[in-house]
This record gives structure tokens, C-alpha cells and sequence, in this order.
């Protein structure tokens, strides 16, 4: 056989997947601990005119488990016409994104390894095709390298959750989930997860608790949400596999015979010492505490969020966000240290598994030149109006100008009869009472939809139970309505909004934390409904104020029309239309 005549997947086929397995299998295992051909990434999601489609996707020739989701090596393999270690650079670009210590390269002669565990001496060596490492043999050599002792190795290789069905955390999921289980086994005390809205933060917060509750490395663990909505959708979804072992705190009341607690921060603290039902347990009870989007809530000195991570001190605490800094006097880093690892928007949309955004900036006249009433203007009620410089500090909040809402409204209705008038769409408000007026004026613009449907406009604030019982609805891909939501604070946040195609934001938003929050709202990917990209229609200039390219990457076009112009980019592409390219 002349190796020279054989393509790539011969090479692999014939010579580096036997060598791999060894003889009689008695290496790696080919079911559990060996994908081959493995794509990773999904491949960005490219919009250019009037065509949407996927860049392309990163794949391993072979991705090497020591156990299932703990990565430990990479192969390329290359034909027999290139050197043994010509695979090396994209082994090693792998190698680093995936967060694996070895890689490796081969063209059926022999492997070419690297080792990238620190103070190990030899880097790269050649060795021969019948001697490839076992799994034993590289977990050892990596398990020293971090200095593991026998307790710690034990939790670091403690089994994730299966449930059946197949499901399998993402590549950055496995980083985030390993990273924490081997920092907290070797003994770290604080330690921050920042990871794009979107991106399954709860998913790999079950993960972590599950793995060191399992090993019993942490025994009782609290985990903190700031909506009531997060803690219902975890108890009820990622975190049920704990069954009997968790509850939810409710009723301002602690029950101690459970092991996993979820709980509203609200609950456990309030504003008269006796109201800090958090204090019924002993400084002691946890030995976890996970705090679910711990930005400002958790970074400022005499947050409530704050009082119980220093009340309950001596737990482990993980905090979990998409804001690492919110100001330069407020950061969360000053509170948990530098991230132990950032998967950022950017990159999320560059890997495909986020949408990318376009953003249509429209400035209107009141907001951009302020306004000033005549000496004796009244309002509708025949109030005079004060006499005095009024901006969009005032608008919605101190001062209404009816005129602004039906202008906006006309705008938002604008777009949707060009894209699609059924495209999911959340408006941003100031308030509920501006929430409310928004809806009118939507359903007055929408007039001829609004009356053949009540819920094709819809305000979904706190104070409105009608409005909140179709918040289900509208997340739902295959409930039609409600079409088109109006909110103020309620929707920032725990609402996965698979399609929603259109972002509106007509609030003034006052940080980064929150412009993240809302945006997230837009950045998951549905393609079975088309949901490929969303826009971001922006009547504050957030987008601009909050323009954090580093994290959020840049957006596919910004639209700045003037007055008279149309709101519809040229080059639009209805949403509708955005299918996938073969």
C-alpha cells in the first residue's frame, strides 16, 4: 500500500484512528471518548443584501475525552503528502479555543505532540504511531501538571448530567462548567462567569451545582435570581433533575431539611432587619452560593445582594453575568477578581450560535433640539405648562408629548409592513404609564390587525395580570400573538424570546447592564422560524452611548435616516425572506 495514493480520511481511517484505539480497543473508546470529524462552532450567521447565510463552521478531525465533556486532546490529521507535523497550527488554534491541554498532529507515520501544561519541560515531541498516550496516561500528566491531590482530582472528574436525550453542553458551556469544577476543587473561593445573554448561563449553572453536589465537594447550595420569573423557569426546566432535593424559598419562610435552594433575593431581605429571612440560617448552612446576573445588584458595597454574600462568607460564591464593569466605581471584578473565563456576544455571534443585529438610529427633533412651550401653553387638561428647556430627561416622566408617542408608533408600524407585520417586536418604555400610551398608539397605527385580533398589540408590564398571562405567548414560536409587546422593566430580563425580530428602544436606558439585558432579548437564533438576525431600532441613541464592540461585537449596519427619510434600510432584508443559503 503506498500511503502516498491515500486521501485524508484513508490516513484516518487506515492508520491514526487504529492507533488511537489501540489494539483490540484497549486504549480510547470509540463511543464514548472519541469524536471524529466534530464541528464545534455552527459557522457565523453572514447577512449581506438581500442573501443570508453561514460562514463556515470550525471542525476537529478528533476531539479526545477523558471522560464524556471533559475535553483533554485534539488530532489533525493531514495526508500522507504533508509532514507529520503539519497539522500542528490548526491543532493548536483548536486546542486553545477548545480550552484542551494536548494537541496533536499526524500524517499516518507517526504523531507530532504538544504539550501545553506549564512546567512540563519537553513541549513537542515526535512519537511513534503505535505508542499514542492512553487516557490515563495524559489525565495523569495533566492532573500532576495542576498539582491535583486524589480529593480534588475526584471532583474535577465528577460525571455531568445526562438525560437521555442526547444533549450535550457547547464547547464554551464545557469551559465555563470545567474551569469553575477545577478552580473550586483546588480550592478558590470566589470566582466570576461572564457569559453573553443567551448563551445557556442557567444550563451551566446547573452543570456546575449538579457536579460538585454530586461529588460532594458542596452539599447545600443557594442559588440567586432577581426576577421570580428566573427562579419559576429554572426550578421547572434545567434545575429539576434535583427533584426532591430543592426548593424554592417562598413566603418569606426557611425551611432547613433541603439541600439545593432557589430563591428571589427579594425573599430572603428587606428593608427592617427582622425582613432578612436569610438570617434564619446559619452563617455556615451554605457551602455554595450562585448568584445569577450579579451585576450592580451584587457589585455595590450596600446592595441587598452584597449584605448576603458577606453574611454568608465562608461558601463558595460563583456570580454569574454579561457585565463584568458596569463603572469604574462599580464592577463586580473588585467583588469575585478577574473572570475565570468571558464568552462575549462577539464571539458568540461569530461561533453562529448568537444573532448578529443591524440597528436603526432615528433621531427625532424634540429629542434632539429639546423643546420649549409658549409663555401660557396649557396642556389637554388646560394645566399651564411650566415655562422652561424640557430634552428627553423630561419626555414620558415629567412632561408627555402625545405627538412623540404616534410618531414612534408610526415608525415601528413602518417597519413591520416592510420586514413583516407579524415579526415578534418588544417596545421599550420608560415607564408602565408610557408602556400603556405606546399600546394605544401602536394599536391605532395597527388598526386594521388590532381589531381582528385584541392581543396582536399587547402591554406586558408588572402591574398588568392580563398582559403578563400572554408573556408565555408571545415567547412561544408557534403561538402568532401577542405580535407586538409593549413593557418597561418586565421583559428585560428572563425572557427567552427565541423570534423576536425587532428591538425597540424609546427608554432612556442609565447603564450597560441594563442595554445588555435588553438587547439579549433579540440575540437568539431560531432557524426552523426564520429567526436569523434581529434590528435594533433605537430612539435614545443607547446604541451609541453603550457601544461596547469588544463584547458585543459590531453591528451587520447602522441606519441613521433623516427626518423625512424612510426608516427602512435600502438593503433590507425582510425577516421573512432571511433563509438560509445551501
Amino acid at each position: 500500500m503506498n500511503k502516498k495514493n491515500l486521501t485524508e480520511a484513508d490516513i484516518r481511517t487506515k492508520f491514526i484512528t487504529p492507533a488511537i484505539v489501540g489494539e483490540c480497543g484497549k486504549k480510547w473508546d470509540v463511543m464514548t471518548q472519541i469524536l471524529e470529524e466534530h464541528y464545534f462552532t455552527r459557522g457565523r450567521v453572514i447577512v449581506r443584501g438581500k442573501t443570508v447565510h453561514r460562514g463556515e463552521a470550525k471542525k476537529a478531525d478528533y476531539i479526545l475525552f477523558y471522560k464524556p465533556n471533559i475535553p483533554i486532546a485534539v488530532i489533525e490529521a493531514k495526508d500522507n503528502n504533508h509532514g507529520v507535523g503539519a497539522g500542528m497550527q490548526q491543532a493548536l488554534e483548536y486546542a486553545e479555543i477548545l480550552d484542551v491541554p494536548f494537541a496533536y498532529s499526524s500524517n499516518g507515520d507517526a504523531f507530532l505532540e504538544h504539550d501545553r501544561t506549564p512546567g512540563t519541560g519537553v513541549v513537542e515531541r515526535q512519537i511513534p504511531l503505535d505508542r499514542f498516550p492512553s487516557p490515563d496516561e495524559l489525565w495523569t500528566r495533566f492532573s500532576t501538571a495542576k498539582g491535583y491531590t486524589a480529593t480534588q482530582a475526584a471532583v474535577a472528574t465528577q460525571e455531568y448530567y445526562f438525560d437521555g436525550s442526547g444533549k450535550s453542553p457547547r464547547y464554551y458551556q464545557l469551559i465555563a462548567i470545567n474551569r469553575t469544577v477545577d478552580a473550586i476543587a483546588r480550592g478558590e473561593r470566589r470566582i466570576l462567569l461572564v457569559m453573553a445573554t443567551g448563551t445557556g448561563k442557567t444550563y451551566t449553572a446547573f452543570q456546575i451545582i449538579w457536579r460538585l453536589w454530586k461529588s460532594g465537594a458542596r452539599k447545600r447550595i443557594l442559588f440567586l435570581v432577581d426576577r421570580n420569573i428566573l427562579a419559576d423557569q429554572t426550578k421547572t426546566n434545567d434545575f429539576k433533575p434535583f427533584g426532591q432535593a430543592m426548593t424554592k424559598i417562598t413566603h418569606r419562610t426557611a425551611d432547613k431539611a433541603f439541600e439545593i435552594y432557589l430563591s428571589l433575593y427579594q425573599a430572603v431581605t428587606g428593608t427592617e432587619e427582622e425582613q432578612n429571612i436569610y438570617k434564619q440560617f446559619s452563617p455556615d448552612f451554605f457551602d455554595l452560593v450562585v448568584i445569577d446576573e450579579c451585576h450592580r445588584g451584587s457589585a455595590a458595597d450596600d446592595a441587598a445582594w452584597r449584605k448576603i454574600l458577606e453574611y454568608f462568607s465562608s461558601a463558595t460564591q460563583i456570580g454569574m453575568t454579561a457585565t463584568p464593569k458596569e463603572t469604574k466605581s462599580v464592577s463586580n471584578i473588585e467583588y469575585f477578581g478577574d473572570p475565570i473565563y468571558t464568552y462575549s456576544l462577539r464571539q458568540g455571534i461569530s461561533d453562529g450560535f448568537l444573532a448578529p443585529y443591524k440597528v436603526v438610529r432615528i433621531g427625532i427633533d424634540k429629542d434632539l433640539e429639546g423643546w420649549r412651550p409658549e409663555k401660557g401653553k396649557t396642556d389637554k387638561y388646560g394645566r399651564e405648562i411650566e415655562d422652561r428647556e424640557y430634552n428627553d430627561l423630561d419626555y414620558d416622566r415629567s412632561l408627555i408629548l402625545e405627538k412623540r408617542t404616534e410618531l414612534v408608533a408610526a415608525r415601528i408600524t413602518e417597519f413591520l409592513k416592510a420586514i413583516d407585520r407579524f415579526a415578534k417586536t418588544i417596545v421599550f418604555c420608560e415607564n408602565i404609564d408610557h408602556a400603556e400610551r405606546m399600546r394605544q398608539a401602536l394599536v391605532n397605527a395597527n388598526f386594521d390587525l388590532a381589531a381582528a385580533n385584541s392581543k396582536y398589540v399587547m402591554r406586558i408590564t408588572g402591574d398588568n395580570d392580563e398582559g403578563k398571562a400572554q408573556l408565555d405567548n408571545f415567547i412561544d414560536p408557534e403561538s402568532t400573538f401577542p405580535v407586538i409587546t409593549t413593557t418597561s422593566q418586565l421583559m428585560s430580563t428572563g425572557v427567552d424570546a427565541q423570534t423576536c425580530h425587532l428591538i425597540v428602544l424609546d427608554k432612556r436606558i442609565n447603564s450597560m447592564t441594563e442595554f445588555k439585558q435588553i438587547i439579549g432579548r433579540g440575540t437568539r437564533i431560531n432557524e426552523d422560524y426564520n429567526k436569523l438576525f434581529f434590528t435594533i431600532m433605537d430612539f435614545k441613541r443607547a446604541t451609541a452611548l453603550f457601544a461596547d464592540p469588544d463584547f458585543d461585537g459590531d453591528p451587520v449596519q447602522i441606519y441613521e435616516p433623516e427626518a423625512e427619510d424612510s426608516v427602512i434600510p435600502p438593503d433590507i432584508v425582510p425577516e421573512t425572506d432571511a433563509v438560509l443559503e445551501d
